[in-house]
């Protein structure tokens, strides 16, 4: 008979896992793939990403071990580049008038916005990164989305309310 401690440490630990959007291990590999990744590092790679589980320990209670089916491992030196390797190609999602900057998993678009068209291009840079985002299944996370204005003093009020949506 499990603990209260415990059943409440399997518990956060199967919502954690629920919750937590993360890199599909044969989609990283495919990546891998087409970025020229040898099939010998590609065959250690893929044991590095499977097999593993975890647990939530808290003082001396340990919920029940979980295997882990996706993502890659937090505290280790290769997991932060195996991200950056599956998010890279995000950058396509525009033409030049669009900038796109990555840090981590923290995407931005932004472009100056003086007519329909150029609101036009950045709708369709956040479409892509949707459509890219279903497709590679990494899920967004709209309530981080913000949008913000920046609207010179000689700008012309009424004609900078184009809006890119997610």
């Amino acid at each position: 008979m499990a603990s209260t401690s415990t059943q409440l440490l399997e518990c956060s630990l199967d919502w954690t896992v629920a919750l937590n959007d993360s890199v599909v291990h044969n989609k990283l590999l495919y990546k891998l793939a087409c970025c020229g990744v040898c099939d010998m590092i590609l065959v250690w790679l893929k044991d590095f990403l499977t097999g593993r589980s975890r647990a939530v320990r808290v003082g001396d209670c340990v919920s029940t071990l979980h295997f882990v089916i996706s993502g890659v491992p937090q505290g280790s030196v290769l997991g932060p580049v195996l991200f950056v390797v599956f998010i890279n190609d995000i950058v396509n999602c525009s033409n030049d008038a669009v900038s796109v900057k990555l840090f981590a998993d923290d995407a931005k678009l932004y472009t100056v916005i003086s007519n329909e068209s150029s609101a036009a291009n950045l709708q369709s840079s956040v479409d892509y990164i949707l459509s890219w985002s279903n497709h590679w299944q990494l899920k967004l996370s709209p309530s981080k989305c913000t949008v913000m204005h920046l609207i010179s003093p000689k700008a012309d009020i009424a004609n900078s309310s184009y809006n890119a949506t997610l």
